[in-house]
């Protein structure tokens, strides 16, 4: 395993548990992502899981990860590089991340993207995340380049946010500021490589676990349980067309993880929400991607 204890002189007492806990939510997730991550991209499954079965517990707090020199490099590698890379990860993690967007339309600059997404977040913290997942749909399955601003602004108008604000932000000095503030705690925290997860229990100072890449979820579960000190059980799953309804447009993946299917038993149960019209499916380069229908 690869995540390693920030601080591991931690008192071991047990912590209150019940309803106080669901009023403070103990614990506090940062995830450092960068947009343009395949493998961040790739964690998607696993946090909407993790945040249908114990988000009662926790705060997630997503923070753009990387140098100001980092977030140009993708420029200075070679294309068919990051295609094949990116080919890869699609095809091995579910999740596709459609490689010819960097001999098609590549991203010309990514410290644009990240600053966007800063914009988005000054509408609130959930206004910043369906923004960023919208961006990521952008690039890694529509092959857009999601610098451009008019791309930028499209992805803004799908995500709900207020567009005009979201303009006049994305050249202000707040969003700028933030997205410095987020670089600087990277680095605070010595976060080198996207994606990271750091997990603090917030009754106890400066105590975390660093969870560093990609690893299967009763990973994230057990780290969780460790900072919790408790072992709670999982929340219950919402039926998948309500999970559908809320989420709007899916990854196979996305279903079969959050739901403990395979990949096959997760299309067969959409293919029967194709059938009652609930649901469409959108073809992409690797795998399935699922789209609610408003009725």
């Amino acid at each position: 395993m690869s995540w390693k204890s920030l601080n591991s002189d931690r008192d071991t007492a047990g912590t209150a548990s019940g309803f106080f806990d669901l009023l403070k939510r103990p614990i506090e997730i940062y995830v450092f992502i960068d947009p343009l991550c395949p493998e961040c991209w790739s964690l998607e499954p696993f946090l909407k899981k993790l945040t249908i079965e114990y988000g009662r517990f926790f705060t997630l707090r997503p923070i753009i990860s990387g140098k100001l020199s980092s977030l140009h490099q993708n420029k200075m590698k070679k294309p068919e590089n990051l295609k094949e890379a990116w080919d890869k990860t699609g095809s091995r993690t579910g999740m596709c991340c459609d490689g010819d967007v960097w001999l098609e339309n590549p991203v010309s600059s990514p410290f644009a993207t990240a600053l966007a997404v800063k914009a988005a977040e000054l509408q609130g913290k959930k206004a910043g995340m369906r923004f960023l997942r919208k961006v990521q749909e952008y690039v890694f399955l529509e092959k857009q380049n999601i610098s451009d601003e008019s791309v930028l602004i499209e992805c803004a108008e799908k995500s709900r946010l207020d567009v005009t604000e979201f303009k006049k932000d994305l050249h202000g000095d707040a969003a700028r500021r933030a997205l410095q503030c987020d670089l600087k705690l990277a680095h605070e925290m010595d976060v080198d490589s996207t994606p990271t997860i750091v997990v603090f229990n917030e009754s106890e100072e400066d105590a975390g676990l660093k969870i560093t890449g990609l690893y299967t979820y009763d990973v994230y579960v057990k780290v969780l349980k460790e900072m919790l000190q408790k072992d709670p059980k999982p929340g219950i799953k919402p039926a998948l067309e309500d999970f559908l309804q809320h989420y709007r447009f899916v990854a196979n993946k996305e279903i079969a993880v959050v739901y403990d299917w395979t990949e096959q038993e997760a299309k067969r149960e959409m293919k029967k929400l194709v059938l009652k019209q609930k649901v469409r499916e959108i073809p992409v380069k690797h795998g399935a991607f699922w789209q609610y229908i408003e009725s």
